[in-house]
């Protein structure tokens, strides 16, 4: 594209730029309702990269916007410019001062720098609910707030400095003693005009009073002019106005937050009553309690709630007409001091007794929580789903609240389309709805709706945008907000900092009144694996893959982008995506479930690459993978002679792969390589009539053994616990399925799907005793292929801990022990049973701050190299820094793929419990 072309002619490096049509799909999308797709994607490494790309732009007049988490809702993340990528290259956690301070670079989640901060009993101000997948970089550029720092704990209060690149490329860092002496040298205009606002808002009472009033409440609307009552220096102005400008104003290629003490006890309960009324004229009382959380929910989100699986009985057993809901939380550093608030605030909570228990808490938060996925995961087909936020005076919440409600029914927005939550101690309205922006009629009812709104919110004295910054949504609406007077400092700020107008243009100012009305996202019905996705980019920080090619939520948008390219006619772009596709969407996919994990409405990305991949599978392709399933113990011989002669000769046993893989392809021909173990021990049957369990033994171990069996690990340790065990007769030939339904081979699948039934039908007398296996990754694989039999099974690593442990007496053999939980074990919840037989063997166990699935994914990490290489680089390094005597896993081709990135031998934990209790 253009873009491109001049970014290259201006001397930007031109591997960072990509503008193929996948690429710029599947950037295009973030969490908001918008859609805008940029001409080119830069992927910047280090700050010189940015300001060179500012400077290219700045001079070619080229729009540019910042893209890290993408999981704004807004529409401040997109762009029909130049998109660039400031996640991959800007990542990193320097805790200073015992934890009071820390110092992060944009790409860093959340949840990555309080993971760094925990060990000092610290954490962010700042406490989104996307802290998963939210970066530094979006928290600066929002000013986010979050569900219990409410306006004191935000990113604006909690800032101690930033690192800035402006788009003349002139570099500012705030943290330095002499930074206003310098930002006077370098940008004397900047520094001059930045102290010009300052004296005209302090110096007229209206705007000053008016500014002061705005700011009383949660506020991210506009640019932060409380800066310029907030602040003196034109250096500590600067910093200030660039939190919350969303990208606007500059670059934050490093941001320092002063930090909280973690509260780590904590009480939580569900207050209802009669009306909204009644809820919020408690408020007052609990907010002097010292409630840390006081989240409200309307009579429809409480319907909503009341219809999850983990719904709590206050709300299921009662019929909801008009009721309200307070969820509240009691916060504290030490356990009396907990008590002594709830007992304090007992009179204030009608009965109800707030619990500390870790799973009811969990409960009661999930109503709240799970409000997004109850309606985003059920709105209607085609629709989108908006998630906005207001905020208004605490003695203003009922009504306007009242007011929203009977918004939502004039505009024909019906209880699953629409509900209203919020912090109700900040006056800070969260509402949800869903539309139609593919009609005409949909786009107007929701252009009508919004003027609506506005009339309503700022009736009551609120403010338009309380936490997800103004975006394209609010951006027409911020002079009706502040009045002429302050809007016009707001456009002399961005004047004075970016005098080309090249910065994020659209976002936050704009000169056209409909501008919240173009670019809308329409969601016509494409995959039915992934229909409900919202493209919020939850799924993003924990795919293997993102730092190669494509996370789950791009390969989404990119099949969709192709799906529309093909209803609008045009196929020469839609065959452009579809070809690169195969490789970055289908082939570079771990289809490790992770994704699933993270998504609010539960989407596994790989059940769509797996039916990808059956449907580019040729006949032969299937045939073959029917007769391997019905050969098994053959050709699990075969593979394991051949492993182990290209062990004894490496040479031979590379060349010889690479050689099938150019003539085969790399999809079907494992790269051999030197690191790889030889065979192990065939796996043999074992026959006890009174057996407990009956025992399969993973293919991996026979394949890969290397010398170290975590199945004679576990019949070792059975014998020693009294557990008898059984192995069915026929097991060189049963498999768990895996090999061929995650390569789309459906007719192997099938055929061994089979099989097994039939075996384990004998082996465990009809389903009356539970199927064990020791590969993790086996034992989800069981569990999907048996999942319509009368089967129980367990993975081996919950099992040990939950019967032979306490049967055994361990020894700490080792002094530390680096731990690597798999994808597998995650989503089947044994990674508590893992630490716990870590913490038997080892005095310490470190497990990666990084931690993510290693991609190795049975055979994709021999398939796909670079996948794995990818997937582990971050956390091997922090492995290798660490420097432990022994490092652990739970599944055979996990312990390869770790074994290889981190350049020391990973064992099954079995075998270290083994030899520890010998």
């Amino acid at each position: 594209m253009r873009a491109a072309s001049l970014l290259i002619s201006r001397g930007v490096d031109p591997t960072s730029v990509r503008d193929r049509a996948l690429d710029v799909a599947a950037f295009a999308a973030d969490a908001s309702h918008y859609l805008l797709t940029p001409q080119a994607v830069v992927v910047a490494q280090d700050e010189a990269a940015v300001a060179h790309v500012l400077a290219a732009c700045t001079a070619e007049g080229l729009p540019v916007t910042f893209r890290s988490g993408g999981t704004s809702l807004s529409g401040q993340a997109g762009t029909e410019g130049v998109l660039l990528d400031v996640r991959r290259g800007f990542r990193g956690v320097d805790v200073l001062e015992e934890g009071g301070r820390v110092r992060v670079a944009p790409g860093t989640t959340v949840r990555a720098v309080n993971a760094a901060l925990r060990p000092c009993g610290r954490m962010l101000g700042p406490d989104p609910a996307s802290e998963s997948a939210c970066t530094i970089g979006g928290v600066v550029a929002n000013n986010s707030s979050g569900m219990v720092c409410g306006t004191a704990g935000n990113a604006y209060h909690t800032l101690d400095s930033l690192r800035l690149v402006l788009p003349s490329g002139t570099v500012v860092d705030t943290s330095l003693p002499d930074a206003d002496a310098r930002l006077a040298q370098e940008e004397p205009a900047l520094h001059a005009g930045l102290l010009r606002l300052r004296d005209t808002i302090r110096g007229d009472t209206i705007m000053r009073a008016e500014v002061e009033r705005l700011f009383a409440i949660k506020n991210t609307m506009g640019y932060g002019v409380n800066s310029f009552l907030d602040h003196d220096l034109s250096a500590d102005l600067l910093a200030h106005l660039v939190v919350g400008s969303e990208g606007t104003l500059a670059f934050v290629s490093s941001a320092t937050f002063r930090t909280l003490p973690v509260r780590a006890y904590a009480s939580t309960g569900l207050l209802v009553l009669p009306d909204l009324a009644a809820a919020t004229s408690m408020l007052p009382d609990l907010v002097a309690s010292g409630a840390a959380a006081i989240e409200l929910l309307d009579t429809r989100s409480l319907q909503v709630a009341a219809r999850n699986a983990r719904a709590v009985p206050a709300l299921t057993d009662v019929q909801l007409v008009s009721q309200a809901a307070l969820l509240v939380e009691f916060q504290a550093e030490s356990g009396a001091q907990l008590e002594a608030m709830v007992t304090a605030a007992a009179p204030l909570l009608g009965g109800v007794k707030p619990t500390s228990d870790p799973a009811t808490r969990a409960n009661l938060w999930h109503v709240r929580k799970g409000l997004y996925a109850s309606v985003a995961g059920a709105r209607r087909p085609g629709t989108t789903a908006l998630l906005e936020d207001v905020a208004v005076p605490v003695t203003a919440l009922a009504d306007a609240c009242g007011d929203l409600d009977k918004l939502f029914t004039a505009h024909g927005y019906d209880a699953d389309d629409a509900v209203t939550f919020g912090h109700a101690k900040d006056g800070n309205i969260h509402f949800m709805i869903t539309e139609d922006f593919s009609t005409a009629a949909g786009v107007a009812r929701y252009a009508a709706f919004t003027e609506d709104m506005v009339d309503v919110v700022l009736s009551h004295g609120g403010t338009l945008k309380a936490e997800h910054g103004t975006g394209r949504v609010m951006a027409p609406y911020v002079e009706r907000q502040y009045g002429a007077a302050l809007h016009g400092i707001m456009r002399e700020l961005k004047a004075l900092c970016d005098p080309s107008g090249v910065l994020n243009p659209g976002v936050v100012l704009t000169a056209d009144p409909q501008a919240h009305l173009r670019h809308l996202k329409t969601a016509r019905p494409v995959e039915t694996e992934v229909d409900r996705c919202v493209e919020c980019g939850f799924c993003e920080p924990v795919c293997p893959s993102r730092d190669l090619t494509l996370t789950p939520r791009q390969r989404i948008v990119a099949r969709r982008a192709e799906a529309a390219l093909r209803v609008s006619g045009q196929h020469a772009e839609a065959e452009a995506i579809a070809a690169d596709y195969t490789y970055d969407g289908v082939e570079t996919c771990a289809a490790d479930g992770m994704c699933q994990t993270a998504c609010p409405v539960g989407i596994d990305t790989g059940t769509l690459v797996r039916r990808l991949r059956a449907a580019g599978q040729k006949p032969t392709a299937q045939s073959i993978g029917r007769i391997s399933a019905s050969h098994w113990a053959g050709a699990t011989a075969i593979a394991t002679r051949g492993v182990s002669a290209a062990r004894a000769v490496p040479s031979l046993g590379t060349a010889a792969s690479r050689a099938g893989r150019r003539v085969l392809g790399d999809e079907v021909v494992p790269l051999w390589s030197s690191d790889l173990p030889g065979g192990g021990p065939r796996r043999r049957p074992l026959v006890d009539t009174t057996a407990e369990i009956v025992l399969l033994p993973s293919c991996t171990g026979e394949m890969f053994g290397g010398g170290h069996s975590a199945t004679s690990a576990f019949l070792t340790l059975c014998r020693r616990a009294g557990v008898r065990v059984t192995v069915p007769d026929e097991v060189t030939s049963l498999c768990c399925g895996m090999p061929w339904s995650s390569k789309g081979l459906t007719d192997g699948a099938t055929a061994m799907s089979v099989i097994l039934h039939d075996a384990l039908e004998r082996a465990t007398r009809g389903g009356s005793v539970p199927v064990v296996s020791d590969a993790a990754s086996c034992s989800e694989g069981l569990a999907k292929t048996l999942a319509d039999g009368p089967f129980s099974v367990e993975d081996a690593v919950p099992f040990t801990a939950r019967i032979l442990l306490p049967r055994l007496t361990p020894r700490r053999m080792v002094r530390s022990l680096a731990l690597h939980p798999t994808c597998s074990s995650t989503r089947s919840g044994s990674n508590d049973a893992l630490h716990m037989l870590a913490a038997a063997v080892a005095e310490h166990v470190f497990v990666p701050p990084s931690w993510g699935c290693c991609a190795f994914a049975g055979d994709r990490g021999m398939l796909h190299p670079e996948l794995t290489a990818s997937a582990t680089a971050q956390q091997a390094a922090e492995v290798r820094a660490y420097g432990a005597d022994a490092h652990a896993s739970c599944n055979r081709t996990c312990e390869l793929g770790m074994s290889r990135a981190v350049g020391a031998a990973y064992r099954h934990i079995l075998t270290l419990l083994e030899v520890s209790t010998r």
